[in-house]
């Protein structure tokens, strides 16, 4: 050792003061406190103390006046002591860092975390809920109001149109729809998410050259090129696109069973209605020939004729009254409620009773370009097909990994910036970007089938419903004829021309031309509706539906929740 005396002073992170004073030949160490504790804190900063011969001396004062410990020590294990404070220094500050930061780290990772809501789902309380429907609700009123359908509450009667609001109300296909479509948008968000960093520690434990501990830490950011995400956005995008046409399409076969039903029902009672009538004239023409027969002016085969037609007759009207029943519980099931609820409902047939005018199949055929949901979620798809190619492309070009670190090397920071870098060498993404070229041609072709079968549907649709309305015409004029000639036998009974039993027949006749009439309406307004399902547009009705993309009773049900 060369030079004069020096001293340094270190403060111990246990306790006490640390004094290092450098003379000739050898060190003295003074300690503020007992001995004990003095060869403690020697030991866990200096582990040479326990080998290396040391002398301790008699206790002395330091400056401030407190009794200190001295040692003497011999030169050549204290060579390495002041790099070992430092070393014991540097470790303890560079380990209260790094918990500091991971602690931080931690926390800003764990606060964006969702938590697990359990919902559970029973089915006695489903089924109650179910039962529990009516027409009546508050929460079904206002989807009403929102859809301008207003006026004393309950309603007294109910139309197509306000059925068809009910059913996008409660039926749960509509549900199930929305679901899907909740998913597709939500696969929008995971698609403009971006990758996350991945952190690395790697601890090293070196037993050579103390300190012992190699502090490692490393960062791995990834860096998208090329536009991938903009290419999955727009592809989610145009999914979810797809998936809200889907429940349109969902929409619109609601709204068509509902409208299915209605007019089964509205055929079983107007057919009851006019069966009864015919029976009636079929009873009284069997009353007359009994009568007649009695008098030997018919035969028994007359007689038994008129019989049975009576009784067939009669087993239609029980035919009818059974579809009657049957029809209506078939309404509420498409309604979405049970058949309790729709027993006490009084129906509107006014959309019903006529046939409506006939379309032009230009005019049809712009209705389906427009509306019809089929179609537009296949240009959907086939768009989605083309986002999903060019994402394909475009991973033909690597993604970047930039990678810095920090390592704590005993006493030596270390600072890297790596970056890594895929090799497009062995594979180029071809299979897939071939994969994805094959996808879309088979969406163009199944867009192009699509669409032909949309047209030729509603070419078949407007050919049918045009018959359809030739045979009301047929029923109108027959049905006039009947009743001219009923009101000519009823004149000719009074002048004493014809007897009753004339009059007998042709009220049956008129009868008979009034349930054909009623035949050829039935098989219009059927023809109307498959029109409407080629075109997949509610032509009768003049205010589309608003509010039910989503679930109208979501927010009732929530605040029931809380409640």
């Amino acid at each position: 050792m060369q030079g004069g005396p020096t001293r340094a002073a270190v403060r111990n992170p246990a306790r006490g003061d640390l004094f290092l004073a450098r003379g000739r030949p050898r060190f003295i160490l003074f300690f503020s406190g007992a001995g004990a504790e003095a060869t403690s804190v020697l030991r866990k900063i200096w582990p040479a103390l326990a080998s290396e011969p040391c002398l301790q001396t008699a206790p002395l004062k330091n400056k401030a006046g407190s009794l200190g410990t001295r040692w003497a020590i011999n030169r050549s294990p204290l060579r390495s002591l002041g790099r070992a404070v430092g070393h014991s220094c540097n470790e303890q500050r560079g380990l209260a860092q790094c918990k500091k930061w991971l602690a931080l780290l931690l926390a800003v990772c764990l606060s964006g975390c969702v938590r697990y809501h359990p919902k559970p789902l029973s089915a006695a309380g489903s089924a109650d809920d179910f039962d529990g429907r009516t027409l009546s609700g508050e929460g079904l009123r206002k989807f009403l109001e929102v859809n301008h359908v207003t006026g004393e509450w309950p309603r007294k009667t109910w139309d197509l149109n306000a059925l068809t609001l009910a059913a996008f109300y409660y039926h749960p296909d509509l549900d199930v729809a929305r679901a899907k479509w909740s998913g597709a948008s939500a696969m929008l968000v995971t698609a403009g998410e971006r990758p996350n960093p991945t952190i690395s520690l790697t601890p090293t434990y070196d037993s050579t050259t103390p300190p012992p501990w190699i502090l490692g830490l490393s960062f791995d950011i990834p860096v998208e090129t090329a536009g991938k995400r903009g290419h999955r956005i727009e592809q989610a995008r145009l999914l979810s696109e797809a998936a809200r046409r889907n429940l349109a399409a969902t929409a619109w076969q609601v709204r068509s069973r509902v409208r299915g039903k209605l007019l089964e029902i509205f055929a079983a009672r107007e057919t009851e209605s006019a069966l009864k009538q015919q029976a009636e004239a079929q009873s009284k023409l069997v009353n007359l020939l009994k009568k007649q027969l009695e008098a030997g002016a018919a035969s028994s085969f007359e007689l038994r004729q008129a019989r049975i037609n009576l009784s067939t007759t009669r087993l239609a009207l029980d035919e009818a009254r059974r579809q009657s029943a049957e029809a209506l519980a078939q309404l509420a099931d498409a309604v979405g409620l049970p058949a309790s609820a729709m027993e006490v409902t009084t129906l509107s047939f006014d959309e019903l009773n006529e046939a409506r005018a006939e379309l032009t199949t230009a005019e049809a055929r712009r209705q389906a370009a427009v509306n019809r949901v089929d179609v537009l979620a296949a240009l959907a798809e086939y768009a989605a097909s083309q986002a999903a190619l060019q994402l394909e492309i475009a991973k033909q070009y690597p993604d970047l990994h930039i990678a810095p670190g920090y390592q704590l090397d005993q006493t030596d920071n270390k600072w890297t910036l790596g970056a890594t870098l895929t090799l497009p060498v062995l594979n180029q993404n071809r299979v897939a970007i071939a994969e994805a070229s094959a996808h879309r041609e088979e969406t163009a072709a199944r867009f192009v089938t699509v669409q032909a079968k949309a047209l030729g549907e509603i070419d078949r649709a407007m050919a049918g419903y045009r018959t359809a309305g030739q045979q009301v015409e047929t029923a109108e004029s027959l049905l006039t004829e009947l009743k001219a000639r009923q009101a000519t036998t009823k004149a000719m009974f009074d002048a004493g021309e014809v007897d009753a039993l004339a009059v007998a027949g042709a009220e049956v006749e008129f009868t008979t031309g009034a349930l054909a009439r009623l035949t050829s309406l039935v098989k219009a307004q059927h023809a109307f509706a498959a029109l409407e399902d080629a075109v997949q547009s509610p032509l009768s009705l003049s205010v589309p539906a608003a509010g039910w993309e989503k679930n109208p009773r979501e927010s009732r049900e929530k605040i029931e929740d809380r409640r």
